[in-house]
């Protein structure tokens, strides 16, 4: 069978990025875990604002699950934990600080 001249192959490689961090809120979680020093749950979500509690923990689980951040138990009453990137997550930064670049130049334009 002969494939037709309209079917195009899927890039695996995007399609897998896009998979892992299409949230709503997941590249502006790793931004403000890399660019303005925030760890704690309660900090990214006065950060982000609109986000629900709910939403910001599966983000986090998410990000965490697919190697993006690491989370810190400090074991403490009331309870304590911390995000930080992984070598992964770290590795992204370059990449979101073009998408920073590129939104500064192309999103803010008049007319």
């Amino acid at each position: 069978m002969k494939k037709s001249p309209l079917s195009i192959q899927r890039c695996a490689t995007v399609s897998t990025l896009q998979k892992m961090l299409g949230g709503k809120w997941k590249i502006e979680i790793l931004y403000y875990i890399a660019f303005q020093d925030v760890r704690r749950f309660g900090e990214l979500r006065r950060h982000i604002g609109e986000i629900t509690e709910s939403s910001l923990t599966k983000q986090l689980r998410e990000l965490e699950s697919d190697g993006f951040i690491s989370r810190y138990d400090f074991q403490e009453t009331p309870p304590h934990v911390e995000y930080s990137l992984t070598d992964l997550g770290k590795s992204f930064i370059p990449v979101i600080e073009h998408m920073k670049k590129w939104g500064e130049e192309n999103l803010n334009r008049t007319g």
